[in-house]
Parts: structure tokens; C-alpha cells; sequence
């Protein structure tokens, strides 16, 4: 499919998006084995509108590629271990994207367990934001680049997810408001074994202390774990 119709079709909200991102294909080829992820597994982010997203207080150094334009990788690093990999969508000065939560390894499955460290089972290769990245060879050096070139070929399926498989609900470790079943952001195809365990956000130490000591109802601040 022609490149520029794919991206028009990323031209949207991320909400709208995301099912037609599930079931997608995302190659990188850095040059040795391509690896390919069938994505199965997404959460959108809605910029400005969205307490769980790092667009949320306005454009940083670090978010930049989330304002531009559609069909563009935002990629960032957290826990000061992982990078997680997002597709950014809708028009540019509007930062809205989807988070790539989970997929099935289906190319280049040696090299996908060699960076992974070869865990027990292949459902795991790519089962969560930060080993999907790992397993495809992503980090902030891709941050910016175009999911519609040589080194990164996004294949979009002709038609959105089968409503009978399209599940959604929150979205997994994200704090506040913007973790609530109120932002049933996160997408997913039912079925799939790669689809991550929901978790809700851990509430942060200083929150746990507050309300352990008598007679301090102190409400817990979110903790810096918004997506894009």
C-alpha cells in the first residue's frame, strides 16, 4: 500500500486509531536480521486532553516528536532501563499517539531471542511495551524516525480489528485520574497469548507513608510514570 495513504490514515485521534493498528505489522531492520511484531496490543495517549500522557503539560525537548507529523516513531526511555515505542497520530501541533504495548514476534524470531536473552517461552519476546522495543531493536535513536521508510516498515491491515475480538480497558501502571476506568484506553485483540497482564500503577512510597500515619488523609501525588 502506497506510504501516503498509510500515514493519512494515522492522521486521526489515537482513539480512533487504535484498532486499526492491532494487527499490524512493525519491521526494523537495522542492518542484520529484520524482526517483525504483529501488534497486538495498544494504549492510546490524547495529549493535552489526557492527564496520562506526557503532553499533557505542553511540548519538552523529550516529547517533541509526539507534535509533529503522523507515522513517526516517539520513543522514550523509562525506569532508567527500558525504552517503550509509540506511533504518533492525528495532525501536527496536536500530540496524540499510541503506546505498543504487546505483540507476537513473526520475523526474525533468532535475533528477537537473542536481545531479549532468550526467555523460556516466544510468548513473551514481545509481551509488554518495553520488551516489544527490546525485541525489535528500538531505542531513543529511533526516537523521530518515519515508520514508512527502509529501516522501519509499518504495514497496516486493509481493515480496522473484528469488533467481536476489539477488547478495551484501562490503561496498565498509569497513575491518577488518567489510570481510571474513565480513560479505557488501552486496546487489545482477545485471544492473543502476547497481550500483557493488566496492572494498575503502584501507589508511590510517599502516598503509602502519608496515609499509614494517624490522622493524615493526605491524597497521593501522581508519580511520573505517564505515557505518551
Amino acid at each position: 500500500m502506497d506510504p501516503a495513504l498509510q500515514r493519512t490514515r494515522l492522521a486521526h485521534p489515537a482513539v480512533e486509531v487504535a484498532p486499526l493498528l492491532l494487527g499490524a505489522h512493525l519491521t526494523h531492520d537495522d542492518g542484520s536480521e529484520p524482526v517483525t511484531v504483529r501488534i497486538t496490543e495498544v494504549e492510546a495517549y490524547m495529549g493535552s486532553e489526557d492527564p496520562g500522557s506526557h503532553a499533557f503539560r505542553g511540548q519538552t525537548a523529550r516529547n517533541a516528536t509526539m507534535f509533529g507529523e503522523a507515522g513517526h516513531l516517539y520513543v522514550y526511555f523509562t525506569y532508567g532501563m527500558h525504552y517503550c515505542a509509540n506511533v504518533v497520530c492525528g495532525v501536527p501541533g496536536h500530540a496524540t499517539g499510541l503506546l505498543l504495548r504487546a505483540g507476537e514476534v513473526v520475523g526474525g524470531l533468532e535475533t528477537a531471542r537473542r536481545r531479549r536473552g532468550n526467555p523460556r517461552s516466544d510468548r513473551d519476546l514481545a509481551r509488554g511495551p518495553a520488551r516489544l522495543a527490546q525485541a525489535l531493536g528500538i531505542d531513543r535513536n529511533l526516537d523521530g524516525a518515519d515508520v514508512f521508510s527502509d529501516r522501519l516498515q509499518l504495514v497496516l491491515p486493509e481493515h480496522p480489528a473484528d469488533p467481536l475480538r476489539l477488547q478495551t480497558g484501562p490503561r496498565v501502571g498509569v497513575s491518577g485520574p488518567g489510570g481510571s476506568p474513565a480513560y479505557p484506553w488501552r486496546y487489545w485483540l482477545s485471544g492473543e497469548a502476547s497481550v500483557s497482564v493488566y496492572r494498575p500503577a503502584a501507589r508511590p512510597r510517599t502516598a503509602r507513608l502519608a496515609r499509614d500515619t494517624p490522622g493524615n488523609a493526605g491524597t497521593p501525588r501522581n508519580s511520573d510514570t505517564r505515557k505518551p
